[in-house]
C-alpha cells in the first residue's frame, strides 16, 4: 500500500495564495499543537507555526460522492510525505473511517468501516483484495475530515 498526500503543485499554489474548494481565500491560523495534521507532509503542525485551514475535496469535479471538508495545511512549504509507511497523521487518533472508491470515484459499499489505527494496514490489505476497489480515502472517525488517499503499493 501507499500512503499519498495531497500533491505539492496543488499545495504550493494554495499557500501562495490560492482558493479552496468554495472558491474562498484560505484562512490563517496558528497551530496549537494538538490535531492539526497537514495533508502534505501528513506530519502534525507544530505547535505555534502558522497554518492554512480550507475546504477541500479530493475528487475531481462534482458529483454525488465528491465530499468536501475542512482540512489544514503547513502555512509554508513543507516536504510531501507518503510512501509505504504509516505516515504521523494516523498515529494520533485511536482510529480512522475508511472508504474504498472504484476508479469511477463512487464508494464501493461494504468498505466503509472505522478502524483502529494499528489495524489499518490489515483492514487495507484486505480492501484491496476487492478488485473493484481502485483507492481507499482515509478520514477521521470523529469529524469525518479528509486525512489521506491509500493507494495499491
Amino acid at each position: 500500500m501507499q500512503f499519498t498526500a495531497l500533491p505539492t503543485a496543488t499545495v504550493s499554489a494554495l499557500q501562495s495564495g490560492a482558493t479552496d474548494a468554495y472558491n474562498m481565500p484560505c484562512e490563517r491560523s496558528i497551530s496549537d499543537g494538538a490535531g492539526n495534521p497537514c495533508r502534505h507532509c501528513l506530519c502534525n503542525i507544530p505547535e505555534g507555526a502558522p497554518m492554512l485551514i480550507l475546504a477541500h475535496r479530493p475528487f475531481d469535479g462534482h458529483h454525488a460522492y465528491a465530499e468536501t471538508g475542512p482540512i489544514f495545511l503547513c502555512a509554508s512549504d513543507c516536504t510531501r510525505g507518503g510512501g509505504g509507511a504509516m505516515p504521523e497523521i494516523l498515529t494520533t487518533s485511536p482510529d480512522y473511517l475508511l472508504k474504498g472508491y472504484c476508479a469511477q470515484d463512487r464508494i464501493v459499499y461494504g468498505t466503509g468501516k472505522i478502524v483502529p489505527s494499528a489495524d489499518i494496514p490489515a483492514y487495507v490489505e484486505a480492501v484491496f483484495t476487492d478488485p473493484s476497489v481502485a483507492y481507499i480515502h482515509v478520514r477521521s472517525a470523529r469529524n469525518n475530515c479528509y486525512q489521506l488517499r491509500i493507494d495499491r503499493g
